[in-house]
């Protein structure tokens, strides 16, 4: 019995690594993206600020925290879709009339890379310019901006 469980085990293994690349990768990819909205509140920071930059500032507070927070629930529920149904097709993006496929910034912030090793190696200088926490506002450090 035990070894019937573990041969079933490994096969399903095999099975879902061996399903294909692009497609389930994206779609997991872009689901465990979705699924970190929660944590991030990119949608519930950038539907305040443009409810506030286009219909006043009291309509952004009430109406666009109340449509961030419609959006943010909407996009973490539609990662969780998306990972648990990333090695069954269709692949590309759903629900696109409402959320876009990738997770949204508010229009005031951009994110850069991470200032780490992996993508800042310039060791000459010993330090280098990127983000240190990109989910945080206000933690940039820029030395090579132009």
């Amino acid at each position: 019995m035990r070894n019937t469980l573990f041969l079933l085990g490994t096969a399903a293994l095999v099975a879902l690594m061996g399903i294909g690349c692009k497609g389930p990768e994206q779609k997991l990819g872009r689901g465990m993206a979705n699924v970190t909205e929660v944590v991030r509140l990119g949608e519930l920071n950038r539907s305040v600020e443009q409810n506030g930059l286009f219909l006043g500032t009291d309509v952004g507070i009430t109406t666009g925290m109340v449509e961030g927070f419609d959006r943010t629930v909407a996009r973490t529920g539609l990662g969780i879709y998306e990972i648990v149904t990333f090695p069954i097709p269709p692949y590309h993006p759903i629900w696109t009339s409402y959320l876009a496929a990738q997770p949204q910034y508010p229009d005031a912030y951009a994110p850069m890379k991470y200032d780490t090793s992996t993508f800042n190696t310039d060791v000459t200088l010993g330090f280098s310019g990127g983000d240190i926490a990109p989910w945080v506002p206000g933690s940039r450090f820029r030395v090579f901006n132009n």
